[in-house]
């Protein structure tokens, strides 16, 4: 039987908040995830990384830092850091390294589209439309299985991004990648300001980055990552030059 490692003194999360929003919403999707929590990249920075049952990793970088003076690179149970985090304590759960397995993005990245947050919401609102409507209806009126539909959703190219210049290949954002940034918070309230119905331009926004193989969306409060298929040829919902 695999132990699992010691665990530090403590969590070292101070934003008790922003780690919670995260790791709720991350339970309710999958209530046995793990959560890696790694240097967020300046002093007084921890990032929380998880994966979603549809194969996106998500990262929210809250304020937090080592209690024991080492960098901090564990991963533990969501739901478990959740209870201590609910409950006001500051003791990290038992370690369950072994129970990441996935790589993550490289830490540089580069912008290539800048999108309205309200754009990615009306995607990902008008995806969950067809998922009900066609699991309701059928498609072509044949009924379909649920999963079926919903990898298909999944699957589908939402946002295309053809550079400029200099020319280069289509940068395909799917459905994946939308709905772990909505579903995740990361756009924050539906009309707050984020959205940029009062101020906060700056927050109104949603960067379509590449990095390596990697595609991803940076949102107001967080970033969802998935690793580029080679194998997709969908239609996209939204074609965006770059620029």
């Amino acid at each position: 039987m695999t132990r699992a490692a010691a665990s530090p003194a403590g969590h070292g999360l101070t934003g008790v908040a922003d780690a919670g929003a995260f790791l709720a919403r991350l339970v309710r999707l999958d209530p046995g995830a793990p959560v890696r929590l790694r240097p967020g990249g300046t002093p007084g920075r921890v990032s929380l990384w998880a994966r979603l049952p549809w194969q996106v990793l998500v990262v929210r970088t809250v304020a937090g830092g080592p209690t024991d003076g080492d960098a901090v690179d564990v991963t533990v149970d969501a739901a478990t850091l959740l209870a201590e985090l609910e409950r006001g304590g500051a003791a990290l759960p038992a370690r369950r390294d072994a129970q990441w397995r996935w790589p993550l993005p490289p830490a540089a990245s580069r912008p290539v589209e800048v999108l309205p947050s309200v754009e990615v919401r009306r995607v990902a609102d008008a995806a969950a439309g067809t998922l009900r409507e066609a699991s309701e209806q059928g498609v072509a009126g044949r009924a379909v299985g649920q999963r079926v539909l919903r990898d298909a959703l999944l699957d589908h190219v939402a946002v295309l991004v053809t550079p400029d210049a200099p020319p280069g290949p289509a940068v395909e954002v799917p459905q994946r990648l939308v709905q772990g940034l909505v579903r995740m918070g990361f756009l924050g309230p539906a009309g707050s300001a984020v959205d940029g119905a009062v101020g906060g331009r700056a927050r109104s926004e949603v960067q379509v980055r590449v990095a390596g193989r990697w595609v991803g969306l940076v949102g107001p409060y967080g970033a969802a990552w998935l690793q580029k298929a080679t194998d997709l040829a969908l239609t996209p919902l939204i074609t965006r030059p770059n620029g």
